[in-house]
């Protein structure tokens, strides 16, 4: 199992002790590859959403709020403002962008009993009333977000690696690239590893840890770089990969981002954004 967050393999772990008295996992999971939540919106959105280039979850709210393009200083003929992210009860990143957009409002550390205050179900409800089905998962998102172009789909939240991976699609697509704008703060996922107990054999498990072995060398590991992700291994360098899309002039991408990055919220946190998410009005 490689889920795209290490933290659900704690979940998975937690919940299995307490129904069985063995470990689920051959051994201690091992990281893959990172990657972090960014914004992404078409050109002249975003510089009409955020004047100074930086993402302000302030300004997505109050575009939110008003509803239309024309009251925050764009074009009425760009109609309504739309923002997409995905469902939070069925997608990591959508988890990631209620939590983050929670802190922002406390303006420090969040913890459960914020997430009940009327300030954040307020917030909540806002959301949920201005994002029309939210897609399932992050690349079927990213995938919607291209396809409607700047005329349905303004902003979204989305992972750094399927934005730099799916980026010449959108300029095929649209003709013109999206912009990225990293988050401060921003939280970085790990896609990490488990070799799992149930149903396998010894054998397989070992077969298992080679295939792991192979991932985490830096040959692998610059695939992967190649297909937007940031390596584990410390001895791959993101500028001098082959074919690097840190390389490759994506509007607002860069290898060394200036913000804080956080780790994933606690488990508990999390269940509690879904809890208030579903609530939400």
């Amino acid at each position: 199992m490689i889920p795209a967050n290490g933290e659900i393999l704690s979940e998975l772990n937690e919940r299995w002790r307490t129904q069985n008295r063995d470990d689920p996992f051959y051994e201690a999971p091992r990281p893959i590859a990172k990657t972090m939540l960014v914004a992404i919106a078409w050109p002249d959105r975003g510089k009409t959403l955020f004047p100074d280039g930086q993402f302000r979850w302030e300004r997505v709210e109050q575009a939110m709020q008003v509803s239309s393009w024309g009251a925050i200083g764009g074009p009425l003929s760009w109609g309504s403002f739309d923002f997409l992210t995905t469902d939070p009860t069925r997608s990591n990143s959508g988890q990631l962008t209620l939590t983050l957009w929670a802190q922002s409002k406390v303006n420090g550390n969040l913890n459960t009993s914020d997430l009940s205050s009327p300030t954040i179900q307020d917030l909540f409800s806002l959301i949920k009333r201005s994002v029309y089905q939210p897609p399932r998962s992050t690349d079927v998102l990213l995938q919607e977000f291209i396809a409607r172009g700047s005329n349905d789909a303004d902003v979204a939240m989305t992972y750094e690696s399927d934005a730099l991976y799916r980026w010449q699609q959108a300029k095929a697509n649209q003709g013109k690239p999206y912009q990225i704008y990293y988050l401060n703060p921003t939280i970085e996922t790990t896609a990490t590893a488990a070799i799992v107990r149930r149903e396998v054999s010894d054998g397989k498990a070992q077969a298992a840890r080679k295939f792991l072995d192979f991932l985490v060398q830096p040959a692998q590991q610059q695939v992967l770089v190649q297909y937007g992700f940031r390596p584990i291994n410390a001895a791959v360098d993101l500028p001098t990969v082959p074919n690097s899309p840190w390389n490759q002039k994506i509007p607002g991408a860069t290898a060394q981002p200036t913000g804080t990055i956080l780790p994933p919220p606690e488990r508990q946190i999390a269940r509690e954004v879904i809890r208030q998410w579903e609530r939400a009005k």
